[in-house]
């Protein structure tokens, strides 16, 4: 943990339908192992931070974009070629919304569920 830190983060948690397809999803584009995977419940680690799936009875992906309803949270990815990135993001199932605010600099894709992630260029050098 940082100095002077009250907590480091250890897992995030998702609401989906499908906790068995976004754990492959996410295993498969961050290249983390799933050590465990259910129906109800699913999760994704690299050892240190994870991304859990819990089924949810009901669940609506949020809107993109979205001008009714104030912005939830979404992940921001660091890829060395956001172009290439996507390609593969998409043939894993992601999609592209028309909606694009970030020109050159990301990209936001939707996840298999709808939920919205950002694909961001590495500076140059990193």
């Amino acid at each position: 943990m940082a100095t002077g830190a009250i907590a480091s983060l250890y897992m995030v948690n998702l609401d989906c339908t499908d906790p068995r397809g976004m754990a492959a999803f996410y295993s498969a584009l961050l290249g983390w192992e799933m050590p465990y995977c259910e129906d109800e419940y699913s999760m994704v680690s690299n050892g240190s931070t994870s991304i859990g799936f819990g089924r949810v009875d009901g669940y609506t992906a949020p809107s993109w974009p979205d001008d009714q309803h104030a912005k939830q949270y979404h992940l921001d990815l660091l890829v060395s070629d956001t172009t290439q990135a996507e390609a593969e993001c998409r043939e894993l199932g992601a999609t592209l919304p028309d909606f694009q605010p970030g020109g050159d600099r990301w990209r936001v894709l939707l996840d298999p569920e709808g939920r919205p992630f950002c694909l961001v260029a590495a500076p140059a050098g990193a």
